[in-house]
């Protein structure tokens, strides 16, 4: 049994923002969240839940502008602190994927741990706005995870229309897929590459 240390803490501070993340991917789903942005919070709540990594964020940011400035980079943060906690990615399974309903929505996330950044987002928001998130800032928030944290994730809704309910679908199952793409994989002793790297 391989021991459990996969914990990191980032901090990123500038004249927009100030986010600190810790994350620990052997978590139990416990969580801390305090942003400025209640439904990006309850999002970020749904994803230490289903992911079961514990999960602490505090962010203040220009909200008075927007809420893009504290999303992204809140997601730059998040990505930052998986590819962190990650180290040298021994003995993963590297790829997951999970399909998730919340009520007529139906999202699919598959992701690969693969170092390198790809996103593939297709999800049709008929609101501009969930609370005080815009939903185009959903977008960003995984572009940001995925360029910090080197991930090839493909986000697509099968069905759905209410923009809440594809908003909790595409989290809780992003949440799984990362859940299952960082499981151990004890015939695994280095990277699950044929490379030998990732």
């Amino acid at each position: 049994m391989k021991e459990k240390s996969r914990k990191a803490e980032i901090q990123r501070k500038t004249g927009e923002t100030e986010v600190l993340v810790q994350i620990a991917l052997d978590g139990t789903g416990k969580y801390q969240i305090d942003t400025e942005i209640p439904f990006l919070s309850h999002m970020l709540t749904l994803f230490a839940v289903h992911s079961l990594c514990d999960l602490k964020v505090t962010a203040r940011g220009d909200i008075e502008v927007d809420d893009h400035h504290s999303v992204e980079d809140i997601g730059i943060c998040l990505g930052q602190a998986i590819k962190a906690a990650l180290g040298e990615k021994r003995g993963i399974n590297r790829y997951g994927d999970s399909i998730i309903p919340m009520d007529e929505a139906l999202a699919r996330v598959v992701m690969d741990l693969s170092g390198r950044p790809y996103l593939f987002f297709d999800a049709d928001f008929k609101q501009e706005k969930i609370g005080n998130l815009s939903t185009e800032n959903i977008r960003e928030f995984f572009q940001a995870i995925v360029n910090s944290a080197g991930i090839n994730l493909h986000i697509d809704i099968i069905r759905g229309t209410n923009s809440h309910h594809l908003a909790e679908a595409i989290f809780k199952a992003f949440a799984r897929a990362l859940k299952k793409a960082i499981a151990d994989e004890p015939r695994v002793e280095g990277v699950w590459s044929s490379k030998g790297n990732l």
